[in-house]
């Protein structure tokens, strides 16, 4: 790809040289393919929400499911997906090492690799025993104040599900060299396996009462995510072999300078999930179930919007911190954060006008009636307030890992976790459920504004650019937002309500939205868009 080759990278007046364009190109091209295969993987997640909302509705037992799944999502999505800590960690430190990607690893590439992999097993061995072992102790700290049913039936899903925090922690480092390989298919598709596993399980015995059956096709996922990218990992000359030289190897040193750091730091992340359980398990039934479906409907277009800018731009940003090549640093961050928020703006003016359509259509039947409709749209419209903030957050703490640098946003989280302690305490009583969701957007704000400014520490990011450019993207969004919600209220005055005139009406809302929103940075004269425009034209023109 474009971004396979650096050294021609020439920047002394901070122009963008001919070789950043055909960088850019390359990296765009790597963004379009991997924003379809994450498209795919959504698509399975979707189905698979659909079948478990049929199935389990919003109440006791899809809260204890969703309880216990919190702890193996931590090391499945959160520290071994894309973006976790061991990926991070892999990407920023292998990627300097490895010099042809064509060629076998070294032999000190290989042992690194087993002496990462053998710490990695050892230490979530340990941690997938407790969870089997401890379940009702675990989540008897996270359901505060849950009934003893809820807490016997999340213990039970918990130890189901135990191999997961085993399975999730390898998986980072299997992504993390897929990656720096620059191997995008399989990290992005693999997560799909998960949800095709939960679908299999619960069509084929058509679920049961207690939800065990759910939580055990969540671990036959897992093992099938696991299985799909081994083979690629071993075909690169990565074949396990026990290592033990923890203390010695600097490269591995290295690893750990960045990973416990950023560990602690997606573990802080994570603890503010564990917060808002804490406070939610006091509420009614079904409230956290409602809580993660809007999560999820909100991380569908949010989610692969991310990886597919960030997966791969994460590894040209350590390759030019390591050539100490600030403008090229500078030129990539600017269009990678501001094609985010050009997109992202639409995205949240577009769920801001359908959402309460787009669930009804997608998740309404079954166990799930129309009451758990109204409350996932409420908390999906809170959810949504914080893209903005969460596109820069992450963007930013990518950076920030780029320089060798954890130890920043970690601080910024545990800022973080008080923040929204005091958030939860404010907001929950009066607001509920729709409290956690607001508080999650103050808290991402807070985030993304700290990280923001201590950046400009490590590198002059120009912002004065970037926001020249938001001002306008706000004002086109604000358009497009009031010629969707014009036209949702016409519809609905002429045409009934049904599943084919509401796809029809969803359908007719984005396009009316997207033509607005491109008609308005158009006449602004966004930069993004033209950039868009011209990669589009000149696709089949760039090298892969």
């Amino acid at each position: 790809m474009g971004n396979e080759n650096l050294e021609t990278l020439k920047s002394n007046d901070g122009n963008t040289s001919t070789d950043k364009k055909d960088e850019g190109g390359g990296l765009f091209k790597a963004a379009s393919w991997i924003a379809v295969i994450i498209l795919l993987s959504k698509v399975a997640g979707f189905l698979r929400d659909i079948v478990v909302a049929n199935f389990y509705g919003a109440g006791i037992v899809s809260d204890a499911y969703f309880y216990a799944y919190q702890i193996p999502a931590l090391v499945l999505v959160i520290l071994g997906g894309v973006g976790g800590p061991f990926h991070s960690a892999t990407v920023a430190v292998f990627s300097k090492l490895i010099t042809d990607f064509k060629a076998k690893p070294k032999e000190d590439v290989k042992k690194l690799f087993n002496t990462f992999e053998t710490f990695t097993m050892l230490l979530f061995a340990a941690a997938a025993l407790l969870c089997f072992f401890f379940p009702v102790q675990i989540m008897r700290v996270i359901i505060n104040e849950g009934s003893q049913e809820l807490v016997n039936l999340a213990a039970y899903h918990l130890k189901i599900m135990s191999p997961i925090v085993f399975i999730g922690s390898v998986m980072g480092l299997y992504y993390g060299i897929l990656v720096t390989y620059k191997r995008f298919l399989l990290p992005n598709i693999s997560p799909s396996m998960l949800s095709l596993g939960i679908v299999a399980v619960l069509l084929i015995t058509k679920g049961d009462k207690t939800g065990y059956l759910l939580a055990l096709g969540t671990t036959i996922g897992a093992i099938l995510q696991l299985l799909v990218q081994m083979p690629a990992v071993v075909k690169l000359g990565y074949s396990f072999r026990p290592a033990f030289d923890f203390f010695k190897n600097k490269s591995f040193s290295e690893i750990l300078e960045l990973l416990f750091p950023a560990f602690l730091s997606s573990t802080i992340g994570q603890l503010g999930v564990y917060v808002d359980m804490f406070f939610s398990s006091g509420l009614r039934e079904g409230s956290w179930t409602a809580y993660g479906y809007a999560n999820r409907i909100f991380q569908f277009p949010v989610g692969m919007l991310l990886t597919a800018i960030l997966v791969p731009l994460f590894p040209l940003f350590s390759r030019l911190v390591a050539k100490k090549d600030e403008d090229g640093v500078r030129h990539y961050f600017q269009k990678g954060v501001g094609t985010l928020i050009f997109v992202g703006t639409y995205l949240m003016t577009a769920i801001f006008v359908v959402r309460t359509d787009a669930i009804r259509l997608a998740l309404q039947r079954g166990a799930f009636d129309n009451e758990a409709t109204i409350v996932v749209s409420e908390i999906l419209f809170y959810i949504t307030l914080s893209i903005i903030p969460y596109v820069f957050r992450d963007s930013a703490t990518r950076l920030f890992y780029s320089f060798n640098d954890s130890k920043t946003p970690f601080l910024i989280a545990m800022a973080c976790i008080v923040l929204k302690c005091v958030l939860n305490i404010i907001l929950v009583k009066p607001l509920g459920i729709n409290g956690i969701a607001l508080s999650t957007t103050l808290v991402t704000l807070f985030n993304a504004v700290s990280l923001g400014i201590l950046l400009r520490k490590k590198i002059q990011i120009g912002y004065t650019r970037l926001l020249k450019n938001v001002y306008k993207i706000i004002i086109s969004g604000t358009l497009a937002f009031l010629s969707g919600y014009f036209v949702s209220e016409i519809f609905d005055k002429f045409v009934a309500w049904g599943f084919v005139a509401g796809v029809i009406k969803l359908v007719i809302i984005g396009l009316v939205m997207l033509v607005v929103y491109g008609l308005c940075a158009w006449f602004t004269k966004i930069e993004y868009l033209n950039d868009l425009i011209e990669r589009v034209k000149n696709r089949g023109k760039v090298e892969a």
